[in-house]
């Protein structure tokens, strides 16, 4: 049973390679190209996406002054009309903005479940071993416990009739993120950075499972994430740090 869970790990990964290595190949002497191609695929997967601050240094490019989220945020207030998956308009913004990080606006197409690097990582190896079907998945880097996995899944949808939504403690916005220490779900009136994405202090934000795997109902997932979630809580309740450090 192990190796055959062995065995089908490393073919998720090797899929992903080969995905990889096929954006890259016409690209390897040009990074532009590269990143332009990473973010056509997203696109093409359906994530709708618009144009992001990116770090100078330790600061932002937004220039604010204390900026709480650097290089985490969107360019424009209007990020959630403006987000797009039409190839044109990503390609001209890749272009134009060549240092610019990319969010993906949630909530429309897809939510992300996002949770704590380590709890992720637990999660992730459980449910591949489990042969539950894992859609795509990044891990954005941090300091002092602030790094985060984000595991892409559909939405459970904005229905015409507002008594219909679901409300859920959950659910994660822009201004509450520091609310939601362990799991975030992103759903509408959020968003995400999609990689390939920088950070201040050389991190990244970087795929794990790339754009190519379909997108799972969240709740396939979200009893193995809550409980990774809430084993690392158990482990970290003697770190007082808040949630995210950056905030």
């Amino acid at each position: 049973m192990g190796s055959e869970s062995g065995r089908a790990k490393r073919g998720v990964q090797g899929r992903f390679a080969q995905w990889l290595r096929g954006l890259r190949q016409p690209a390897a002497d040009d990074p532009g190209r590269e990143r332009e191609a990473l973010l056509r695929a997203v696109a093409a997967a359906g994530l709708p996406l618009a144009p992001a601050a990116h770090p100078v240094g330790y600061r932002c490019s937004c220039e604010r002054i204390g900026c709480p989220t650097p290089a985490r945020h969107p360019l424009s207030f209007a990020w959630q009309t403006q987000s797009t998956t039409d190839r044109a308009q990503v390609e001209r913004w890749a272009r134009n903005q060549p240092q610019a990080n990319f969010i993906t606006a949630t909530g429309m197409v897809h939510d992300v479940l996002d949770v704590p690097l380590e709890a992720g990582r637990s999660a992730l190896e459980r449910l591949l071993d489990a042969g539950v079907e894992v859609g795509p998945v990044a891990e954005s880097g941090g300091v002092a416990g602030d790094a985060r996995m984000l595991f892409f899944t559909a939405t459970r949808g904005t229905p015409e009739d507002e008594d219909e939504w679901w409300p859920c403690e959950l659910d994660c916005h822009p201004e509450t993120m520091d609310e939601h220490p362990g799991l975030r779900w992103h759903c509408r009136g959020s968003y995400v950075l999609v990689p390939p994405a920088r950070l201040p202090g050389d991190l990244a934000v970087d795929w794990v499972r790339g754009p190519e795997h379909a997108l799972p109902d969240p709740l396939t997932l979200l009893e193995t994430l809550t409980d990774a979630c809430a084993r690392h809580a158990d482990r970290s309740d003697h770190d007082p740090a808040p949630w995210p450090v950056t905030r």
